[in-house]
């Protein structure tokens, strides 16, 4: 994942985009969730913070940037699959679209696949025997021809991905001014062998993470949060599929989180699809914003 100028690199039900009837109750539901933050240990060799010194985005700063919200014109994620997938990828694909539905309050949409043919050779290569998808084409030609009522769009490929020569790969990356974002299944697979469980997990956390920077969320710099900037799978395995409560903060007011409901349906995707660590953490979150009631 990859920031520079304004880029960054990187159905169980349909949410209710009805105004909250009170936000500063739910903002006091945020507020609660600060006592499950978890600071960020120190950066190690290798690591995206190691590497990369960014600054907080405080929620004034996020405000500035006027996020775009769903309205009667622009209100749905549309997802667009790239290439061909086998049998136990696209069910993964279908159900990061209920995911992203449930996550950011956005009626999510999965297009049919089109083939990854149609990316011109140049922006094409092989990488160590493996052939890789430039993002920028994926991101400046392929979703420019999304529906109109795209809010925001998302390419999933087959394929690896890769931003600029210099880069390795990349497992997504996103274009925060034009709303688009593109991500790869390609390595959330394990020697040869699928293992669904693992994969949804990755997928849903590097499209959710790709969608929050689309929603001009930048890199939680100070708590484990699906905001994390990654260099590495092992570094993207440790963060959590869950906003820490400052990134809540600015997503919940303009895409109209009604938290409560937003963590119970988040619980119900984690039990459906075996995801522990992720229904024990919304687990946690529920308890404490049930609290004190």
């Amino acid at each position: 994942m990859k920031i520079y100028t304004c880029l960054s690199l990187l159905i169980l039900t349909a949410c209710n985009n009805s105004p909250m009837d009170n936000p500063l109750k739910e903002s006091l539901l945020v507020d609660k969730l600060t006592a499950l933050d978890v600071p960020l240990g120190k950066a190690k060799e290798g690591d995206w913070r190691f590497e990369h010194n960014e600054l907080e985005q405080t929620f004034d700063a996020y405000q500035k940037l006027s996020p775009v919200k769903p309205n009667d014109t622009l209100n749905c994620i549309y997802i667009q699959p790239i290439g061909v997938f086998n049998a136990a990828q696209y069910p993964i694909i279908e159900a990061t679209s209920d995911y992203l539905s449930l996550f950011f309050n956005v009626k999510t949409t999965v297009l049919n696949p089109i083939s990854d043919g149609i990316i011109p050779i140049k922006n094409r290569r092989i990488k160590d025997g493996i052939e890789q998808l430039n993002t920028r084409y994926v991101l400046d030609s392929i979703l420019n021809k999304m529906p109109k009522n795209a809010l925001v769009s998302i390419a999933i490929t087959a394929k690896d991905l890769y931003p600029e020569d210099a880069w390795n790969f990349v497992f997504g990356e996103a274009n925060t001014r034009k709303k688009r974002a593109v991500s790869s299944i390609f390595r959330y697979n394990t020697e040869g062998s699928f293992y669904a469980t693992t994969c949804l997990e990755r997928l849903i956390k590097t499209a959710a993470h790709e969608v929050g920077h689309a929603f001009n969320c930048l890199h939680c710099v100070h708590y484990q949060c699906v905001m994390n900037g990654s260099n590495s799978l092992e570094e993207s395995d440790k963060a959590p599929n869950s906003l820490c409560s400052n990134c809540l903060k600015k997503l919940s007011p303009h895409l109209l989180f009604d938290n409560k409901k937003r963590f119970n349906q988040l619980r119900m995707f984690y039990a459906k699809y075996h995801l522990n660590r992720d229904f024990n953490d919304v687990s946690k979150a529920l308890n404490l914003i049930n609290s004190g009631q």
